[in-house]
């Protein structure tokens, strides 16, 4: 039997059917960006492939090969040992590598040998990725969006979370973006992934998603931490229809102070985040909030970074990008307590004719 060659297209539109997905490329690559529910088969580790790669320069391609075939032949036979020893015969794998080459092919060769249907993808993670950005563009356009708008601390991302528990569909980018948006959103002790792999869980959320069914959204810049929202969906949130959620000073204080616990608790860290905002709003500025945030007054150091930063930054985005922003409906949360309510409220808002 031998492997079935399938374009990229095909690929990512049967990714739920497969009975495993294989990635072939090294840890490394892996590491960076791969399709949801892969599972890293590498048949060279990043440090075999770079030798194998220099024993290239250095010795010519039979050398290279010679000692590659041995070191892939012993990785497979290893996979095969301790993951597939109870797949049953009518698992159908599908195969990748970095551009559909002798990785890929080695391992579905193998695969396919012993009996199962393989699935090798022509172009491998490079027109996996190609065709991805193409559909998550496909998908963005498709979406009916409603966009939350409010300014910092007002709760969206709790209103989103309220939307989701009621069974609406979300799109969470901070949560896929693993930061909350602003110049103190890193969330402790949790890396960004990297921008290809953003863009793969984005497309992973806008796949499962049904057309003619609302899509909640919370009002984005840009960038997120690191990371930038592709622009299909950019362009399609600032075209959305908008709720603008409101809330009153000391509740926003109230959920900053919640959602931030373990920021405000490290005085030092605090500090450091906020001096990337002294090219934006100077340095007396940013030495008057360090200072509140040495002595622990934290609920004057949220209130004035609203009013001094937050906001006015705020404004001028959501005039700016936003074209429903200006006639949008306004709800209220009345306390930091009040999202399940508010998110009943709306559904049954968006399901009225």
């Amino acid at each position: 039997m031998n492997p079935r060659p399938i374009d990229a297209d095909e690929a990512l539109e049967r990714l739920d059917a497969y009975g495993a997905v294989l990635d072939a490329r090294s840890p490394g690559e892996y590491t960076l960006d791969h399709l949801p529910g892969a599972r890293n088969w590498a048949v060279l580790d990043d440090a075999e492939r770079a030798r194998v790669g220099l024993l290239y320069q250095q010795s010519g391609a039979f050398e290279a090969k010679k000692v590659g075939a041995a070191l892939v032949a012993h990785n497979i036979a290893a996979h095969l040992q301790r993951d597939a020893a109870h797949w049953p015969r009518a698992l159908e794998p599908m195969v990748y590598c970095w551009r559909g080459g002798q990785r890929s092919a080695a391992l579905a060769h193998v695969l396919a040998q012993v009996g199962w249907r393989v699935h090798l993808v022509r172009g491998g993670y490079k027109a996996l990725r190609a065709a991805l950005v193409r559909q998550l563009a496909e998908h963005a356009r498709r979406m009916r969006l409603v966009v939350l708008c409010g300014p910092t601390g007002c709760g969206k991302s709790r209103l989103l979370q309220a939307l989701e528990r009621a069974g609406a569909q979300v799109l969470d980018l901070e949560r896929l973006a693993a930061h909350r948006g602003s110049v103190l959103g890193a969330l402790p002790g949790v890396e960004q992934p990297a921008q290809k792999a953003f863009e793969t869980a984005l497309w992973d959320a806008l796949r499962g998603f049904d057309a003619q069914r609302t899509v909640w959204v919370e009002s984005e810049s840009r960038r997120i931490g690191r990371l930038q929202v592709p622009d299909p969906v950019l362009e399609r949130m600032r075209a959305g229809r908008c709720v603008r959620l409101h809330a009153s000073d000391a509740v926003r204080v109230r959920i900053l102070r919640e959602d931030y616990r373990a920021l405000a608790a490290d005085s030092a860290a605090l500090q450091q985040r906020l001096h990337a905002l002294r090219a934006l709003r100077g340095h007396a500025a940013v030495d008057h909030w360090c200072a509140l945030s040495a002595r622990g007054a934290l609920d004057t150091l949220v209130a004035d970074l609203l009013a001094q930063h937050y906001d006015p930054s705020y404004r001028n985005s959501m005039e700016r990008n936003y074209a429903g922003f200006a006639d949008a409906p306004t709800v209220e949360a009345d306390s930091a307590d009040a999202f399940d309510a508010l998110a009943a409220q709306l559904l049954r808002d968006d399901a009225a004719p």
